[in-house]
């Protein structure tokens, strides 16, 4: 593996899993626009890609639809849906020990950067992150290509070879790609094998002890 020095974690499906606060908020959004829809697990597929895009590409909103459809499940998210999430096994061992061996962490997430603050401050993850950075509660830099170029943007001292993008779906691959960075798709999250093997990312982990193997070796 090369030697890399900045790491850039996606949040939802890769630090922590958001199921059931991101469903039941997207659920919430669609009964206020009069859609019914009662298995939460059809909801997983907007766990990942920016709201405005899940909205349009799901169920068929334009602009405006989609942004009375983000200001409701933004109203449930708020209150509770942001704390209706888990993280996963042994992620909090995995950051500190990255961080102990001189590596530079940030989170690069399409959720607006106020909510993922509060999510990383609420897990007590913040203390090991130099950034978070995420979308604009306007909609604006919700891609993964825009939130990694505005990182570098931050880093122009390093090189694109010492930078590293890790998440779950084909989008934060893409967005590695986009700005000329390696990424690692995982398998725990929500995207499936299929779609992170067919986004063709440098490296493929199925687990957070594998992640932690790959990065750190014989270091740990």
């Amino acid at each position: 593996m090369a030697e890399y020095k900045i790491i850039l974690f996606d949040l939802d499906g890769t630090i922590s899993d958001p199921k059931e606060g991101i469903t039941k908020s997207v659920q919430y959004a669609l009964e206020k626009m009069d859609i019914v829809e009662p298995d939460t697990d059809k909801l997983e597929c907007f766990i990942g890609p920016p709201l405005q895009v899940s909205f349009a590409e799901y169920y068929g909103f334009d602009e405006m639809k989609s942004k009375y459809a983000i200001d409701f499940y933004r109203e449930r998210f708020k209150e509770k849906g942001m704390f209706e999430n888990v993280l996963y096994p042994n992620i909090s061992l995995l950051l500190a020990a990255l961080k102990e061996n001189g590596y530079l962490l940030i989170v690069a997430t399409s959720k607006p950067t106020v909510f993922a603050e509060q999510i990383m401050k609420y897990f007590n993850l913040e203390q090991y992150f130099q950034h978070i950075v995420g979308s604009n509660l306007d909609g604006t830099r919700s891609s993964k290509t825009e939130t990694i170029q505005y990182i570098l943007d931050k880093y122009t001292n390093y090189e694109p070879s010492k930078f590293i993008m890790i998440g779950d779906r084909k989008h934060d691959i893409i967005g590695a790609k986009n700005t000329g960075i390696d990424s690692i798709g995982v398998t725990y999250g929500y995207g499936s094998q299929e779609e992170i093997r067919d986004a063709e990312p440098n490296y493929i982990v199925s687990s957070v002890v594998q992640l932690k193997d790959m990065l750190l070796g014989s270091r740990v």
